[in-house]
């Protein structure tokens, strides 16, 4: 049995790669303007820094689900899942279908990493 904290590692690690995957299919397909985030929003360095920083959280829960002792790993894997999630549905609906399916792969890992969390036993 593979252990708990690699699993939740994997996951947030494939998280991370489909959130990439997208930003990578958006500016291929010219649905991003560079030095924009948006058509609405430009590209300030507060904007950036705050990009950064929510892209910097999957990759900080992979490092996170392997050294946190067993019941803050598993609480901050569960707390962190879930404001995820809610932050991706704010940015509902994106333009291009390849991105809405991309973030609801993301949902399925999001609900992967809340369910084993919630199920384990340290």
């Amino acid at each position: 049995m593979v252990d708990t904290r690699i699993i939740l590692s994997g996951l947030w690690v494939a998280t991370m790669l489909t959130y990439l995957w997208g930003d990578v299919l958006r500016i291929m397909a010219g649905h991003i303007t560079p030095g924009r985030l948006s058509d609405e929003i430009p590209g300030t360095p507060k904007i950036w820094m705050f990009v950064a920083t929510i892209m910097l959280v999957p990759i900080l829960m992979v490092v996170l689900s392997l050294i946190l002792p067993y019941p803050a790993a598993r609480w901050t894997n569960i707390i962190v899942a879930i404001v995820v999630l809610l932050f991706n549905i704010a940015g509902l609906p994106y333009k291009g279908a390849y991105d809405n399916f991309l973030i609801g792969v993301s949902f399925i890992f999001n609900a992967m990493v809340m369910w084993y969390a919630w199920h384990w036993v340290g």
